[in-house]
């Protein structure tokens, strides 16, 4: 709640009772805040209070919410959020109901995502929360759309071999992450790098990684070790929203430590499988492109059954600002 939330920090007794009995009164009297206790059955049968949701303002308005940590993780706010603004927009003369969110904040994004919102975008200083002004996540429902997710969230299925676990990424890969983007090979054929290559760029990487899966753009998995979990590198499937919407490309790289061991064509192997089976990403074709002289990506496509179709000149920019061929590959289901 303090992480994510400009709740007072401490907040005592006295500013939850002046919340709940003077200014959400006030609120629905005025029209500025109607908000509502939200009331779930726990594990034992017992109805008790679960969290509370706001919506603030009209004919433009904006939504929050929270949820007690006992309620988290069973579907409970994204049930509330759909009554809530079902209420506003046939009842409360609402127009069109805003939702924002601090960067990172996957529980909010996957209530807005579940719940029917269109997913705009980040909004540069949108927030202004003990001090900071912070950039936020954004999006918005109007009258008439689906209360449902828009699109499929690009989930990060677990996927595992002999050697190793394909998982989503967690704040513990943020060393490993900072130390396998920092090397010089890395920074050669991933000239977007930012450089130097910090823990806050790796945490920016990852939120990206969150936001584009929940609107279906890119499925991103950690490479870890099966046996101590350790960062060995990162693979996605990118551009899922292309003109065909079927079809994704395959991109890739490996911490310096876990080269030369086989380890990316046994990954890639596994995303391949799992992008064209129909109960996976269902991809119906995959790209694959690797700078000439990038000789460890190009035998990775090649072992993994990618075919070559031709090569773009000077197309792949290098760290060094030089511009190499970028070789092409595709596979079809």
């Amino acid at each position: 709640m303090v992480q994510w939330t400009s709740i007072p920090n401490p907040h005592t007794r006295e500013m939850c009772e002046q919340h709940a009995f003077t200014i959400i009164p006030r609120g629905w009297d005025d029209g500025t805040i109607r908000g509502w206790a939200i009331e779930a059955t726990d594990d034992t049968g017992r109805s008790r209070f679960a969290g509370n949701l706001d919506i603030r303002q009209r004919p433009i308005a904006d939504i929050g919410f929270a949820l007690h940590p006992w309620a988290r993780g069973q579907g409970i706010m994204a049930r509330a959020v759909r009554l809530a603004v079902d209420w506003a927009l046939t009842e409360g003369g609402v127009e069109i109901v805003h939702w924002r969110s601090h960067i990172g904040n996957e529980s909010s994004l996957r209530v807005a995502h579940s719940t029917g919102f269109t997913l705009h975008g980040t909004t540069p200083g949108m927030l202004y929360e003990r001090g900071q002004v912070l950039d936020a996540w954004t999006g918005s429902i109007r009258f008439g759309d689906a209360p449902y997710a828009r699109g499929p969230w690009a989930e990060s299925t677990v996927l595992e071999s002999d050697r190793l676990r394909l998982r989503p990424f967690t704040e513990a890969d943020v060393p490993r992450l900072v130390e396998a983007c920092s090397d010089p090979a890395s920074q050669r054929y991933l000239a977007h790098f930012p450089q130097p290559y910090t823990p806050a760029a790796a945490r920016a990487y990852l939120n990206d990684c969150l936001w584009q899966a929940a609107t279906g753009a890119k499925v991103t998995w950690a490479i870890a070790d099966r046996d101590s979990d350790d960062l060995l590198g990162n693979i996605s499937v990118m551009d899922m929203l292309g003109v065909n919407g079927d079809s994704g490309e395959v991109g890739y790289w490996l911490h310096p430590d876990a080269r030369g061991r086989g380890l990316m064509t046994e990954a890639t192997r596994l995303v391949v499988a799992h992008a064209l089976d129909p109960d996976g990403l269902d991809r119906r074709r995959l790209t694959l492109y690797a700078a000439t002289d990038n000789a460890a990506s190009n035998a990775v496509a090649n072992a993994a059954g990618f075919t070559y179709y031709g090569t773009q000149r000077a197309a792949e920019r290098l760290g060094d600002g030089s511009f190499d061929d970028l070789r092409g590959y595709e596979l079809l289901r």
